[in-house]
């Protein structure tokens, strides 16, 4: 999970660095180039703005890129709510005061993050334009709003910056809504899958309902602490819009909080380059934001244009009718999210059921089960898992046996500790022993019956350390590499799941 950062080394920089680093010293330098954006070594005004308006205490109102329509007085305006509730301390794995040396300064960011930003925000409708399909999109065919510009293949982007680069375009609206959460939200997340992806789930002659997953994350820290990345496993969300954008029905953006770790934490720890990133998963129960109401004109006008009081002479506001919608077509929004979810995520080609009902349908079907236990969730950011569903498990040989011949599961280590402490149901108590059994941290990745034994079994940093190395090397021919396939990481994982299918079919029950 932890990822080394390697210290500068006298003499292995650019001459600019090295004069840097002599006279600022390793800290000073850190310091420099999360400010120097460009990495031109040189601050210019622009870069050195934020540590201006923390020294003066002055924070103007920030500027957005807008879409160049001058504001209409007759144009709709949406009131747009935020609820928050701090992540919970307490779910913390790892970062309890005083354990592993995590300082409260450390924390800092994250216990002063109490309440919202800003608890009510007014945005003209026009801003939610792109949240429209592009034109002639089908119901349930996911699109790209902001499309993920990283892979492994690209690899990360730094983890050293405080401050998210200006939002162009489509970003505004997104960066904006999240900013109501905390002032510095990364529109782009540092890892893939980035970006926002969308769906129509509901077609009228007006309007659409369109289902959107964001992911997200937000700097909790400032210069002179070091950073604090806070990433929410994802936000979801949909939206009632009219087809041109001028009218808004309903909106609401949430991070989903029915698992019992729902975010990724990450910081520098220690006051040097050459720190680990210590990392946590912790719970947050609600971060939220919701209109208060459909949009609404924001001046009345009449028939001549002339301008109406929007109170009735007992003081009262006007209160508006809106028509019902009939829609067309519709797409349930499980249909929808799983649509999403496989857009970000081509691993979910494979149906990953929940933990219990997996055992079911592999009893029920005589199949075994594929079993992932990790720390932190597969399918989102709050992930232990990156590499694992970056490769081998959206491999194209490996989803085609994996719906051939598994039933698929992945689960939370804390879920099934919680499931082992539950005394009501013996059957799901014993299925979670067996597999904490085996368990080692951070993924395990196992081959199950369906009465829970497990048959065959290996650990992620045990299956990355052979991945890495050469096929002669390897000495356990249950792991030795295929020719059949160029990546070894596919054929490593291939082996595996083979193995386990020698080891497990002939116990199934006839």
């Amino acid at each position: 999970m932890g990822r080394a950062r390697q210290g500068a080394q006298p003499g292995s920089l650019p001459p600019k660095q090295e004069s840097a680093l002599k006279t600022l010293g390793t800290e000073g330098l850190f310091l420099f180039s999360s400010l120097d954006t460009d990495q031109d070594m040189y601050i210019s005004p622009e870069e050195f703005k934020p540590i201006a308006e923390k020294l003066t205490g002055s924070t103007p109102a920030a500027s957005y890129e807008e879409d160049g329509l001058p504001p209409d007085p007759s144009e709709e305006t949406l009131t747009i709510e935020a609820r928050f509730q701090p992540l919970l301390l307490e779910t913390m794995t790892k970062s309890k005061d005083g354990f592993l040396g995590v300082s409260r300064l450390a924390l800092s960011g994250l216990r002063n993050w109490t309440t919202a930003a800003s608890p009510s925000a007014v945005f003209a409708a026009r801003h939610f334009q792109p949240f429209l399909p592009p034109p002639g999109q089908e119901l349930g065919e996911p699109w790209w709003i902001i499309p993920s510009e990283l892979s492994v293949f690209t690899g990360y982007l730094s983890n050293n910056r405080f401050y998210p680069p200006p939002p162009k375009g489509k970003e505004v609206i997104i960066h904006r809504l999240l900013s109501m959460f905390h002032p510095r939200p990364f529109v782009k997340t540092r890892f893939a899958p980035q970006g926002a992806v969308a769906c129509l789930t509901a077609i009228s002659n007006f309007h659409y309902t369109v289902l959107f997953r964001i992911h997200a994350e937000f700097q909790l820290s400032e210069p002179p602490d070091f950073p604090f990345w806070f990433s929410p496993g994802q936000f979801t969300g949909h939206i009632i819009l009219s087809k041109d954008a001028t009218h808004i029905r309903d909106f609401r953006l949430f991070v989903p909080n029915h698992r019992s770790l729902n975010v990724d934490m990450e910081w520098l720890y220690g006051a040097s380059e050459s720190s680990n990133m210590e990392v946590d998963i912790g719970y947050i129960p609600q971060m939220e934001l919701e209109a208060a109401g459909p949009s609404v004109p924001s001046m009345i006008l009449d028939e001549d244009g002339n301008m109406i009081d929007s109170r009735l002479p007992s003081g009262e506001p006007l209160q508006f009718v809106f028509e019902e919608i009939k829609w067309q077509q519709e797409l349930s929004w499980e249909e929808a999210a799983r649509r999403l979810e496989v857009a970000m995520y081509p691993f979910k080609k494979v149906t990953y059921l929940p933990f219990a009902e997996a055992f079911e349908r592999a009893g029920a079907e005589n199949k075994l089960v594929h079993s992932i236990l990790l720390w932190g969730a597969l399918d989102d950011q709050s992930c232990s898992g990156r590499t694992l569903r970056e490769t081998v498990l959206e491999s194209s040989p490996i989803l085609a046996l994996l719906n051939e011949s598994f039933i698929s599961t992945w689960s939370l280590v804390k879920e099934l500790e919680d499931l082992q402490n539950n005394q009501e149901n013996v059957s799901h108590k014993k299925l979670a022993g067996l597999h904490l059994e085996k368990y080692s941290f951070p993924v395990e990745m196992m081959i199950c019956l369906p009465n829970g034994t497990v048959v065959h079994h290996i650990n992620a940093n045990y299956f990355l350390d052979i991945t890495s190395m050469k096929p002669e090397d390897v000495e356990n021919n249950v792991f030795s590499f295929s020719s059949t396939f160029e990546d070894p990481s596919t054929a490593t994982y291939m082996q595996f799941l083979k193995e386990g299918l020698r080891r497990g079919l002939p116990l199934l029950q006839p």
